[in-house]
């Protein structure tokens, strides 16, 4: 007879396994001091995009043309733009707008680029046919690509996230393909093949798990790459329009006034800078935890 007090035995190994491997990769994540910073800012940016409503002291729409151009006071930490709006509160409302489309672009680059990798890598007569679309792709730099969909698709804020998504999946398909032609000759995937498993139960089941460790770090490095392609969309005047609160449109109004009053502009592109170098900063911490050969280092 099979013992009863099997199952939940190893059930509640598996979850003190689990729980032990995140303690694991919490420890090693706090000895990298520039993993931490990059944690801590975007902890910031993202608490303050979701709590925006609360925390943001003034409206970020609503012009005052008396206080216009005014620089920091008590009242305005950051002073006020070109119609007296607070910038501060521009800033915290345009995080919410930025990580916003960072996250739902990288969403749209994984969900379509993670199985187009797989299926490139594991089915070899698919292989030359995706990879020459993947890499016409590659041929445009990102921004080109994401500006190319835009004119296609039309100028809007949801259509940016759609263009920068559909410009990250070559990058998502190289990187899954890669790791895909690797894992499909291990022994556990040959056993599994033994067994009788379908090509799909084998590639979601055992070869994509493996994946996971370079698509988080990609996905944290492509958050990045999201945001500043967006800022760059609209500064360009083909992303958010304004009096929308997005950091690349209060850029592109601010360089105006660069000269006389340049923290209209100054201001909005250090959040953007600092929200990058966080993800970065985080992806490659990440990358050191997560990658077997560099695990020896920390």
């Amino acid at each position: 007879m099979i013992d009863k007090t099997v199952a939940p035995v190893a059930e509640k190994a598996s979850v003190e396994g689990l729980v032990q491997r995140k303690e694991t990769l919490w420890r090693r994540l706090r000895k990298s001091p520039s993993a931490m910073v990059g944690l801590s800012i975007v902890l910031v940016f993202v608490t303050a995009g979701f709590l925006a409503p609360w925390i943001a002291p003034h409206d970020p729409l609503r012009p005052d043309f008396g206080r216009a151009r005014e620089g920091p006071t008590w009242d305005s930490p950051l002073g006020r733009d070109e119609l007296g709006r607070d910038i501060l509160s521009r800033i915290i409302y345009g995080a919410r707008i930025s990580l916003c489309i960072g996250f739902i672009a990288v969403a749209i680059g994984v969900a379509l680029g993670v199985p187009l990798g797989a299926v490139s890598g594991y089915y070899g007569r698919l292989d030359i046919f995706v990879q020459r679309v993947v890499d016409i792709m590659l041929a445009f730099p990102g921004l080109l690509l994401a500006i190319v969909l835009i004119s296609i698709l039309g100028v809007g804020l949801s259509n940016v996230m759609i263009a920068i998504g559909i410009a990250s999946i070559p990058t998502y398909a190289r990187l899954v393909r890669g790791s895909v032609l690797s894992l499909r000759e291990m022994d556990y995937v040959t056993a599994a093949r033994a067994l009788g498993m379908s090509d799909l139960r084998i590639i979601f089941r055992h070869i994509l798990p493996n994946c996971l460790a370079p698509i988080i770090v990609q996905s944290t490095l492509q958050v990045a790459t999201a945001i500043l392609f967006a800022a760059g969309l609209g500064f360009l005047g083909l992303g958010a329009k304004p009096p929308m609160p997005e950091w690349g449109v209060m850029l592109s109004t601010g360089r105006d006034y660069l000269r006389d009053w340049p923290h209209i502009a100054t201001f909005p592109g250090l959040a953007i800078m600092l929200s990058v170098l966080g993800f970065n900063l985080l992806g490659d911490g990440l990358r050191d935890i997560l990658d077997p050969r560099l695990r020896g280092k920390l």
